[in-house]
């Protein structure tokens, strides 16, 4: 019979398979982030770094998890429940500080904009990533229809002219192109997809800091368990004969 109730130890033993998959998964999406936020890095994108220590810990512990609870070991249950307490901590402050960095690039983002119109039109291969972003979301130019200078492009064309939320509007004076041309900048679409982003990660953070209170919960009831075991099961008393 082992140490730890069976039905504790399968549980345990399933959710840091789990989240062993989903550290997997978020080595993809780390990978992934990391190419946007060098696209990004103009308007003063935050780094990643942080998304690889979340990534590389959520994967490192769930084995630590695993092992501790098929050896029914006091010492490696002890140092899982330590990650959990020190990760719990960790996921809330790394939480908080996503949530002033989202409000911080929000800022940078509408400030710095404009900066950097001039140089991201210059360069051909932005020109065409913007233009197929246009084609996507409806919308014309990173501030304004005006980035484009004197010639816009076919892909800020407005076909919609009854729609309500995406208007269309004319053209800027003196300039070449279609004659009704988006109302709205890609600026706004551009943050909401980063938006979003910030949103998941403030998802993950604040969820895994949940998990790891109850992952330190249960490996506490797991190390009560094996010590009260192995306090059942000491080397017997010898008795004297007299």
């Amino acid at each position: 019979m082992g140490k730890i109730n069976g039905c504790l130890k399968c549980l345990f033993i399933f959710f840091n398979v789990l989240f062993l998959i989903i550290g997997c998964v978020l080595i993809y999406v780390a990978v992934q982030a990391t190419a946007v936020s060098i696209q990004m890095s103009t308007f003063g994108g935050p780094g990643v770094g942080w998304i690889w220590v979340i990534t590389l810990g959520v994967f490192g512990i769930s084995a630590l998890g695993i092992f501790a609870a098929c050896s029914e070991k006091e010492l490696f249950l002890k140092i899982f429940a330590g990650f959990m307490g020190i990760g719990m901590i960790i996921m809330l402050i790394f939480g908080t500080v996503v949530a002033v960095l989202r409000n911080s690039l929000k800022q940078n983002f509408d400030s710095k904009a404009k900066e950097y119109v001039e140089p991201l039109m210059k360069d051909e291969e932005s020109r065409q990533k913007l233009e197929e972003f246009q084609l996507t979301f409806q919308c014309c130019g990173v501030v304004s229809a005006e980035d484009w200078g004197r010639k816009i492009p076919a892909s800020c064309e407005c076909s919609n002219t009854n729609g309500l939320f995406r208007p269309c509007k004319s053209k800027p004076a003196g300039s070449s192109g279609p004659d009704l041309i988006h109302s709205e900048s890609c600026s706004g679409s551009i943050f909401y997809l980063v938006d979003i982003i910030f949103k998941v990660c403030l998802g993950f953070l604040f969820g895994f800091a949940v998990t790891a209170l109850l992952g330190l919960l249960i490996s506490i009831l797991m190390i009560h368990q094996v010590r009260r075991h192995d306090g059942m099961g000491g080397p017997p008393i010898a008795m004297k004969g007299y």
